[in-house]
C-alpha cells in the first residue's frame, strides 16, 4: 500500500489544480506548510521517512522540469536539484523532510 502511495506523486501533482499550485510555489514558508501537511499524512498512512524521501524525490524532480521557481529559496533548490546526482538528490529529499517534519 505505502508503495502504491509513493509511485502516484507524480500523477498527483500533474493533476494539481494550477491556481492551487500557484498558491503553494508563490511563498517559500506556504511551500513548507504545504510540504508539512503532506509529510504528516504520509507518516500516518505508515511511510517511513525512506519512502516520504522517495515521494520528496518524485515531486521535486517534478518542480524542477515544469515550475518555475516563485522565489530566492526555490530556485536555490532548484539549482541543487539539477547539478546534483541521484545520490545527492536523494540526499536532499531527506533534507527536505526533515526541515518541515
Amino acid at each position: 500500500m505505502a508503495d502504491t502511495n509513493v509511485n502516484n506523486v507524480d500523477q498527483k501533482v500533474a493533476q494539481m489544480d494550477s491556481e492551487k499550485k500557484e498558491q503553494i510555489l508563490q511563498d517559500f514558508e506556504q511551500f513548507k506548510g504545504y510540504l508539512s501537511d503532506k509529510v504528516s499524512k504520509g507518516q500516518k498512512l505508515g511511510l517511513d521517512e525512506e519512502q516520504l524521501a522517495k515521494a520528496a524525490e518524485k515531486v521535486a524532480g517534478y518542480l524542477a522540469a515544469h515550475e518555475e521557481p516563485k522565489n530566492s529559496e526555490e530556485k536555490l533548490l532548484q539549482e541543487l536539484w539539477k547539478v546534483g546526482d541521484k545520490e545527492q538528490q536523494h540526499a536532499l529529499a531527506h533534507m527536505l523532510i526533515r526541515l518541515v517534519g
